[in-house]
């Protein structure tokens, strides 16, 4: 069986058309880290527009979506899930240890 070569790229979101190229990479199958920055200099707006635009698209072809720091988002094709932290609700699950006081002799 011939599998196409998948590509993970790194693009930047300089302006609102690039929406398109991101939506046409994803189709293609290749795993995207994005750069907002560069547009969210020049426009929050045009930003949170652009990410909704995109969350919608991802979602809609069944692929995945999520923020990788404060200045990236990674998208993944369809067959491809970004992991995720459990919830905190889920972390408290594992009873913490309490830690023994130490008192250092000559100390009360």
């Amino acid at each position: 069986m011939a599998h196409s070569t998948l590509y993970v790229k790194a693009l930047p979101l300089q302006e609102l058309d690039d929406v398109e190229v991101i939506k046409t990479e994803i189709r293609t199958g290749n795993i995207l880290i994005v750069r907002i920055t560069p547009l969210a200099r020049k426009s929050v707006d045009e930003t949170k527009l652009a990410i909704t635009e995109l969350t919608d698209h991802v979602k809609s072809i069944g692929g995945d979506i999520a923020r990788l720091g404060e200045e990236r988002i990674v998208i993944t094709p369809p067959g491809v899930k970004i992991w995720r932290r459990e919830t905190a609700g889920s972390e408290t699950a594992i009873p913490a240890v309490p830690l023994q006081k130490e008192t250092l002799p000559g100390t009360s």
